[in-house]
C-alpha cells in the first residue's frame, strides 16, 4: 500500500503555532505602548502644573527689568557673546593666537598660550564679546574657537543713580544696592502663577524720578567743584509716602563698568556713612522739649554766658551774649540754649526720645549697603549736653532725613523706602513720635530760619516755593582730634512749608572758601544756597506751584530787573 499525499482534515493547519506565536507578540507591544501613550497623556493632559511648577522651582529666572516710579528704564538684562575655546581641538596654537589677538587686540598672548595649551575641553577666552569681533572671528574659522551667548546687565542711564541700583558681577549675581535686594528677596527665582512658562520677571518699579535724581546730582556737583568740595551727598523724600525720589553721592560709579565701585571716595555716603551732621540734630532737640512740654515759643534761655560742665565750655559759633527766646535760639543756631533745652528734659527723657525717633537703631531699608549710628559709650551729662547739638555721636544721613520728615509730616515716622509705595498703604508703616502739635511749631521754626536766620540763601533761591530748614557745620574728627579747618557742612528742609510735601538734605565734604564767601566755609555759604538751587529745579517737576509774598515779589521784580 504506498503513501498517500492527501491531508487528513482533522490534522491543525500548517504553520498555525508560528502565527499565532507572532500576533501575540504584536499585542504585547501593542498594549505596552498603549500603556505608555497613556501615561504620557496622563502627564501632559492631567497634571500639567505639577510639572511645570517643578521644572520653574530649578529654573534661574532673568533678572527682572528695573525702572523708576514714570516708568522710566534703569536697568535691563541684553543677550552679548562671549569667547571660548576647546584646546584639545586647537590645531595650531600660535596661529590661533595671532588670528584672534588681530581681531581683539586687548586679549594678551601670554594668557591666551597658557589658556589653549591646557589639557582641557573648554576655557573661556573673552567675555562680552562686541557683535563686530564675533563677526570677525567667525569668518576667521579657527577650529576649536566658539561663542556662547551670555546674559549681559545694562543701565541705560549710565552713572545715575548708581548707589541706588547697585551692580552685578559677570554672572548676573547682585552685588549691591537694589540688584542684590533682589537676589536676596529671591526675585530671580519666582515664576508667574498665571503663566509658568514666561520667561521674564515683572519690572521692579523704583521710588525714584530720574528727573529729580538728575537735578540734585547735576547741583552737587556744580557745588562740589564750585567750593573745592572732597565730596557731596543730598536725598530728597516724599515726607507723606517715605519714598526716596533721589539719591545722590559724589564722586559715584558707572555700573556698566564697575570697577572703581569699591573705591572708599565712591562709597554710598547717604546710607553706609555716618555723621555728625552738627547742628542739624537741634531740630530733634527742639522737637523733644516742646512735645515734652518744657518748654513753649515764649520759653527764654540765658546764653550769656558759656555752658561749663565739669572741664567742658559749651560756647555759640554766633554769640549773642543775651538772653535768647526759643526762636532765636533756633534762628541763631545757640549750642548754649539748644543744651539747655535737653537738660530741661533730663538724660533718661533725650535717651528715650533719640530711641523713639530711630537715631539709635541701625536703619534698615531695601539698600543693603546701611551703617549703624556711632553713640557714646557712657551716657553721660555731656553726652546729653553735646548730643543735643549734633555733636558726639554719628547717624546715617537718610536717618536724618527720614526723622526731619517726621517732625513735618504731623509727626509720623516713617520708614524710607526705594520702592514705590502707595499712599494708602503709609498707615502701616507710620509710628507717632511727636504731637501734631509740635509738629506745626516746628514748621513755624523751619520757615522762620528760611526767612532771617542760617537758611536764608535757601529761600533766596527758591522764591515762591515757601522753603524751611535747618543747617549745620560739624568739625570733622582727623587723627583722633575734631579739626576746625576740615568741616561737614548740610542744609536739611523741606517745602512747601505751608503743607509740607518733600525734604531735601544737601551735605558737602570739605567745602573750601571762595571768592564771594569772605573767608567762610560754613554751611550758610554753600550746603544752603545748593540746596535753594536744587529746590528751585524740582519744585516745578513735582507739581508744587510758586506762591510769593510781598518781600519775595520785590526780590523778584528785583532779579528781573537787573537780569534785563
Amino acid at each position: 500500500m504506498g503513501l498517500s499525499n492527501t491531508a487528513n482534515p482533522n490534522d491543525p493547519a500548517p504553520g498555525l503555532p508560528g502565527r499565532n506565536r507572532l500576533r501575540l507578540v504584536m499585542l504585547g507591544f501593542a498594549v505596552c505602548f498603549a500603556l505608555i501613550a497613556g501615561r504620557a497623556g496622563q502627564l501632559s493632559m492631567l497634571a500639567p502644573d505639577v510639572t511645570r511648577t517643578a521644572r520653574s522651582d530649578t529654573y534661574r529666572m532673568p533678572r527682572p527689568d528695573i525702572v523708576d516710579r514714570n516708568g522710566v528704564l534703569l536697568a535691563s538684562d541684553i543677550q552679548i557673546a562671549s569667547l571660548w575655546a576647546n584646546p584639545r581641538k586647537i590645531i595650531d596654537v600660535e596661529e590661533a593666537i595671532e588670528l584672534l589677538t588681530a581681531v581683539a587686540p586687548e586679549l594678551d598672548a601670554k594668557v591666551l598660550h597658557k589658556k589653549l595649551t591646557k589639557d582641557r575641553a573648554f576655557v573661556w577666552l573673552k567675555r562680552e564679546v562686541s557683535p563686530a569681533q564675533q563677526r570677525a572671528i567667525h569668518n576667521q574659522g579657527v577650529p576649536g574657537v566658539g561663542f556662547r551667548n551670555e546674559t549681559v546687565r545694562v543701565y541705560p542711564m549710565g552713572r545715575l543713580a548708581a548707589h541706588t541700583l547697585g551692580y552685578v558681577d559677570v554672572d548676573s549675581h547682585g552685588l549691591s544696592g537694589m540688584e542684590k535686594f533682589l537676589d536676596d528677596q529671591g526675585a530671580l527665582y519666582t515664576a508667574s502663577l498665571s503663566d509658568p512658562e514666561r520667561r521674564t520677571s515683572l519690572p521692579a518699579q523704583l521710588s525714584l524720578d530720574v528727573r529729580v535724581q538728575h537735578a540734585l546730582a547735576s547741583e552737587i556737583q556744580k557745588a562740589i567743584n564750585h567750593f573745592k568740595a572732597k565730596a557731596g551727598a543730598g536725598v530728597v523724600i516724599d515726607v507723606n509716602t517715605a519714598e526716596v525720589l533721589a539719591m545722590v553721592s559724589l564722586p559715584d560709579f558707572n555700573p556698566n563698568k564697575p570697577k572703581h565701585a569699591q573705591e572708599q571716595i565712591r562709597m554710598n555716603r547717604v546710607t553706609s556713612g555716618v555723621y555728625e551732621l552738627g547742628s542739624v540734630i537741634k531740630a530733634v532737640t527742639f522737637a523733644m522739649a516742646l512735645d515734652a512740654g518744657v518748654t513753649n515759643l515764649q520759653g527764654r534761655y540765658d546764653a550769656r554766658y558759656p555752658l561749663v560742665i565739669g572741664r567742658a565750655r559749651i560756647n555759640d559759633f554766633h554769640a549773642q551774649k543775651r538772653i535768647l527766646t526759643v526762636p532765636e535760639v533756633f534762628l541763631h543756631s545757640s549750642n548754649i540754649g539748644t543744651a539747655r533745652m535737653a537738660l530741661d528734659v533730663g538724660l533718661e527723657g533725650h535717651q528715650a526720645f533719640l530711641r523713639k525717633v530711630g537715631l539709635f537703631e541701625r536703619m534698615i531699608t531695601e539698600i543693603p549697603e546701611a551703617a549703624a549710628p556711632l553713640l557714646p559709650k557712657r551716657w553721660s551729662k555731656l553726652a546729653t549736653v553735646t548730643a543735643a547739638f549734633g555733636h558726639g555721636f554719628a547717624v546715617q544721613p537718610l536717618q536724618g532725613a527720614a526723622v526731619t520728615a517726621s517732625l513735618l509730616n504731623g509727626g509720623r515716622l516713617i520708614r524710607p523706602t526705594f520702592l514705590k509705595r502707595e499712599h494708602d498703604t503709609v498707615g502701616g508703616f507710620a509710628k507717632q513720635v511727636i504731637k501734631p502739635q509740635t509738629s506745626e511749631q516746628l514748621r513755624y521754626l523751619f520757615r522762620l530760619n528760611a526767612k532771617k536766620g542760617t537758611a536764608r540763601k535757601a529761600a533766596g533761591q527758591a522764591l515762591g516755593y515757601r522753603v524751611g530748614g535747618k543747617t549745620g557745620t560739624a568739625e570733622k574728627v582727623i587723627i583722633g582730634r575734631y579739626s576746625k579747618n576740615h568741616r561737614l557742612t548740610s542744609f536739611i528742609g523741606g517745602f512747601p512749608m505751608d503743607d509740607p510735601k518733600y525734604v531735601v538734605l544737601v551735605m558737602l565734604d570739605e567745602p573750601q572758601p571762595v571768592k564771594g564767601t569772605y573767608g567762610y566755609a560754613t554751611s550758610g555759604w554753600n550746603a544752603v544756597p545748593t540746596a535753594g538751587k536744587v529746590i528751585s529745579r524740582i519744585a516745578p517737576l513735582l507739581g508744587v506751584q510758586p506762591k510769593f509774598d510781598e518781600e519775595e515779589l520785590a526780590k523778584l521784580c528785583c532779579l528781573l530787573y537787573t537780569s534785563d
